[in-house]
């Protein structure tokens, strides 16, 4: 499913309300914000580390969700949505590490959307995937030689 223009300014619209609950000039807290995707309702909610729900929106697009992998296109959307909005979120008062991460209904982690580390911001996973496996295999090409 690609997203429209509309659920993108939805999406952007919802983090934005997260941001306005962590204010720069505010005291900064210690906490990781949970997204949840609800496909029945087509709701996107935010959440903190106690479970306290900071936003909720309706996203348009999600109301009767015709791709089978409406989690896995969320997850795209956000990203893009996350990094877009990266200098509002960097001015959000929450202490480093932090980050946004896509949880399901029984809260579990479905994926790692952003991540903020002081002068280390990881948007995007799918870079280091297989990382590992190939840093090994050079290490060991390296000591053969």
């Amino acid at each position: 499913m690609k997203a429209t223009q509309q659920t993108k300014t939805q999406i952007e619209r919802a983090i934005r309300k997260v941001a306005e609950k962590f204010p720069a000039t505010a005291e900064p807290v210690m906490t990781d914000i949970m997204l949840q995707v609800k496909p029945e309702s087509g709701e996107l909610l935010a959440f903190n580390d106690d479970m306290e729900e900071l936003t909720r929106i309706v996203v348009d697009q999600w109301l009767a969700p015709t791709d089978e992998n409406l989690y896995d296109a969320a997850s795209t959307v956000i990203k893009q949505c996350l990094a877009h909005l990266r200098p509002e979120i960097d001015k959000m008062s929450v202490l480093h590490p932090f980050s946004f991460v896509l949880i399901d209904e029984d809260k579990e982690t479905l994926a790692d959307l952003y991540l903020i580390d002081d002068d280390t911001v990881m948007i995007d996973t799918e870079l280091l995937k297989g990382l590992d496996q190939e840093l090994n295999q050079f290490l060991e090409q390296l000591l053969k030689d």
